[in-house]
């Protein structure tokens, strides 16, 4: 195809039915609000888009599911390219690789790669888009095994801001290759991803609750745990207070409760005892506490972790928090527990440690600009929006475990975990950003993509990217609202 023959895609604003489709996102409570959006499937509508953004002076922001829209900046003068999928997965069982389209979601990965024995570096939700996810790092249900998801991207096909459709990988363009592995966004939108897959026989995940009373005694020994736990584990300690919905079991709703998640991975058959007696040094000790309100711990296909960890499958609108912490103490968990635990009064439906170390901390030499994060836990936390006065309530409960836990907040973030954009935000060293913005003013000379670059990653556009909404501080005019159109 070539620069001429490109198909036509439908340009809408708000108010017409192609503009609401586009601009759906999963939080409900950070809703986006471009000049004009579109939905793509193909490389060549891609280019389409990226033609029209260009001759009508839109910046331009790439969308999938949405999850991260609280922690987008303002889409004033922006045209949002939303990408769904071209086609299905295709996974190659030889080489262990799976080519995604952008658009996806890791629900239909993990289904087509169990097929073949194998699994990919998934998050904790199905619904999640798989393209952003891996770029912004991404924390696997695997990590301590896999690393940082980003590890595992093979290669990357993306139309630049010249409009044409590159591939980076190793060999072809290694230096946008690495810089497209965690370094913040910002250099084109991508239309698919290869990822490297591994084997696995089998797992043994779940969730386990128990009453929040128990907490003090319950994260004492999880806390223990993790000081030498296997790499073959990735676990999440958490106090949830769970609402009154369906698929809610009635026993867990009514007051705050502390939950076990996580998997337990055995590649093969000959490392399930190993992985039964991984399961039983950490659940015995737990379970020895006090009997769980509900335990599903079980062996199980490697499908079942993606929904182990009860992350909403539908839109919701909620707001919270994220740090990356350093190895707590007893004193650490008695402040944790007073601020979300039993008689804190938290607002925080999901308070969570997430555990990392093993190979999230180890350096992947053929990884990219982010491969590793030096901390022992990924705080998260986070409330449901019904309205103003309880956003009011999570912000300044969030605010107050932050406080408290700066003794031992490491001062870094993970980009996929990011909550809010106005949070402290820190991922690259300085070396690292000043490498990312050679391969950016190569990329996007004209900064077309500058929006979607994430805060701490770039030195190029920070006093216009931090500019009122509107205002439009390095072109010296206003970008044009695109009418509906056909190109």
């Amino acid at each position: 195809m070539t620069g001429t023959e490109l198909p036509a895609v439908t340009i809408a604003r708000a108010g017409q039915a192609p503009f609401a489709a586009a601009t759906a996102v999963f939080n409900l409570a950070a809703p986006v609000r471009p000049a004009a959006a579109v939905t793509v499937r193909t490389a060549g509508e891609v280019r389409a888009a990226v033609r029209h953004a260009v001759s009508e002076r839109l910046w331009i922001r790439p969308l999938t599911s949405g999850h991260a829209s609280s922690s987008a900046r303002p889409m004033d003068d922006s045209l949002l390219v939303r990408t769904e999928p071209a086609g299905p997965v295709e996974i190659d069982a030889a080489a262990r690789t799976a080519r995604v389209p952008a658009g996806t979601r890791w629900g239909a990965v993990v289904e087509a790669a169990a097929a073949h024995g194998l699994a990919a570096a998934h998050g904790t939700s199905a619904t999640v888009g798989v393209v952003g996810y891996l770029l912004r790092g991404g924390i696997s249900v695997y990590g301590r095994h896999t690393g940082l998801a980003a590890n595992t991207v093979r290669a990357v096909e993306l139309v630049t801001a010249d409009g044409e459709l590159r591939r980076a990988d190793a060999v072809t363009d290694p230096e946008l290759f690495w810089a497209l592995r965690g370094g913040g966004g910002g250099f084109g939108v991508v239309t698919a991803v290869e990822i490297g897959l591994f084997t696995v026989d089998r797992v043994i995940t779940g969730a386990a609750f128990w009453p929040v009373a128990h907490g003090p005694e319950l994260f004492s020994r999880w806390i223990r745990w993790t000081r030498d736990a296997p790499s073959t584990v990735t676990t999440a300690l958490r106090v949830m207070n769970l609402p009154d919905v369906p698929g809610v079991p009635p026993g867990l709703t009514g007051g705050p409760v502390v939950c076990l998640t996580g998997t337990v991975l055995a590649r093969t058959e000959h490392d399930a005892v190993t992985a039964q007696r991984r399961a039983e040094e950490l659940l015995g000790p737990l379970r020895a506490v006090a009997e769980p309100l509900l335990d599903t711990w079980s062996v199980a296909a490697p499908p079942a972790v993606a929904a182990s960890h009860m992350d909403p499958t539908d839109p919701v609108p909620v707001a919270g928090d994220h740090l990356l912490l350093s190895p707590l103490g007893q004193d650490g968990v008695d402040t944790f527990l007073r601020l979300l635990g039993e008689g804190s009064g938290s607002p925080l439906v999901n308070a969570e440690l997430r555990q990392l170390g093993g190979a999230l901390a180890a350096h992947d030499p053929n990884g990219g600009a982010l491969s590793r994060l030096d901390a022992a836990f990924a705080f998260t936390a986070g409330g449901l929006v019904t309205d103003p006065a309880a956003e009011a309530a999570i912000r300044a409960h969030c605010a107050e475990v932050r406080s408290a836990l700066a003794p031992w907040d490491t001062g870094w973030t993970a980009p996929t975990l990011v909550e809010r954009l106005d949070q402290p935000q820190r991922h690259l060293s300085p070396d690292a950003v000043a490498r990312v913005d050679r391969v950016r003013r190569r990329t996007d000379p004209s900064g077309i993509f500058r929006h979607d670059i994430l805060p701490g990653a770039s030195a190029l556009y920070e006093k216009e990217v931090d500019a009122p909404a509107g205002t439009m501080s390095n072109s010296g005019h206003r970008h044009r609202l695109a009418d509906e159109r056909r190109l």
